[in-house]
């Protein structure tokens, strides 16, 4: 699993709903320098936050794992 994959998917989600860092860090009760790690590659998601990410998204944990195309 490429930590860089996930994150990129996780910026392209974010930026495709027009969202700021802070506000996603906000909805999922993380900080903001978290979501910024992950988009940055530099930390993966613990499973109960990949599953939040992707549930908030309305996206499969395979399509944030680059599993699957959206």
């Amino acid at each position: 699993m490429s930590s860089m994959i996930i994150g990129s998917r996780i910026k392209y989600l974010r930026e495709a709903n027009d969202m700021k860092q802070k506000e996603l860090a906000a909805i999922l009760q993380l900080s903001p320098s978290t979501i910024n790690k992950y988009e940055k590659g530099e930390r993966i998601p613990e499973i109960k936050h990949l599953i939040k990410i992707a549930d908030f998204f309305d996206v499969s944990t395979d399509f944030l794992l680059g599993r699957k195309e959206y």
